[in-house]
């Protein structure tokens, strides 16, 4: 099947889904958590490898920003240049259907918030465990190849290390506070992409480019950037576990899943709750209208 006809029959389906659902968000619900049930039940293996090639792609992030900083002249309005780089990751692994964790705080988790059973629970863990290491063990084969092999200027290596220290240095709250808001981005990023039918690339742009500028702490990039530190010995694996790794996945979770997935499920329930009761009203209605007729206090209609 091509490309379009593909997003032709994608496209008729989420129209399909906004005529028959109460609102916009609840088809966008409906097709995020169908995909979800799907990747929920892909083999082991596939989630694996395709995680990996994510998180090797994510190290794009890191070199964009990193080529950025080293020859943008260093001036007040240099970030917004260099924030650019950042989003090349985003725009390279999403684009490419890889398998990156913080889209998974979302996708996966509608299913189990629309069928919250024991086995749905398990398949998630397993889906962000799998998909998780994935990430992890592309960023380390990235971050290696960047520290071990002579491929860069030394101006650009000084700036990876400046890069991974700057995320070792912020403090643990604040480290938690950004990730959360990241985590939230992200989830509104798989919102977006599944609630518009073209301009993806560009959507994507915009949000990780307001990560960029905004510093907020990403699990994956981050991952791949204090590893290349570790490597090169200028941190211990203690250190970048404990003030960064763990505080960001924590904070990319809360944001994707416990606020954006929650909120939006909320919504869509209470859309559906909303046309459930317009039904009943419609159906009591025509049962009195009905009944009023059979009794003859209604004139037959001509």
């Amino acid at each position: 099947m091509s490309d379009t006809q593909h997003a032709d029959q994608k496209k008729e389906s989420a129209d399909e889904l906004t005529e028959k659902l109460p609102s916009k968000a609840a088809a966008v619900h409906e097709i995020i958590r169908k995909e979800g049930e799907k990747e929920m039940r892909r083999d082991f293996f596939a989630l694996f490898w395709s995680a990996i090639a994510g998180g090797l792609i994510m190290s794009t992030s890191m070199l964009g920003r990193g080529v950025l900083q080293a020859y943008v002249p260093d001036v007040p309005w240099a970030m917004l240049v260099e924030a650019a780089g950042y989003t090349l990751g985003f725009i390279f692994v999403i684009t490419a259907g890889q398998q990156l964790f913080t889209e998974n705080t979302v996708t996966p988790v509608l299913p189990f918030m629309s069928r919250p059973t024991w086995g749905k629970l398990m398949q998630l863990l397993r889906l962000w465990g799998t998909v998780l290491l994935g990430n992890f063990i592309g960023g380390l084969i990235a971050a290696s190849v960047f520290a071990y092999l002579p491929m860069f200027s030394p101006e650009v290596d000084k700036e990876f290390v400046e890069m991974g220290h700057h995320l070792l240095e912020v403090p643990n709250g604040q480290t938690f506070a950004t990730a959360v808001l990241a985590g939230w981005l992200i989830a509104l990023l798989v919102w977006m992409i599944h609630a518009v039918e073209s301009g993806r690339i560009l959507l994507i742009f915009l949000i990780t480019y307001l990560m960029g500028i905004s510093d907020v702490s990403h699990v994956v990039v981050g991952m791949i950037e204090v590893t290349y530190l570790v490597l090169l010995g200028e941190a211990t694996i203690g250190d970048s576990l404990l003030n960064f790794v763990l505080p960001t996945l924590v904070g990319n979770i809360i944001g994707g899943t416990f606020i954006f997935a929650l909120i939006s499920h909320a919504q869509v329930r209470a859309d559906a709750n909303l046309d459930v009761q317009k039904k009943e009203d419609e159906e009591s209605r025509l049962e009195a209208k009905l009944k009023a007729k059979e009794e003859g206090r209604e004139p037959p209609q001509r």
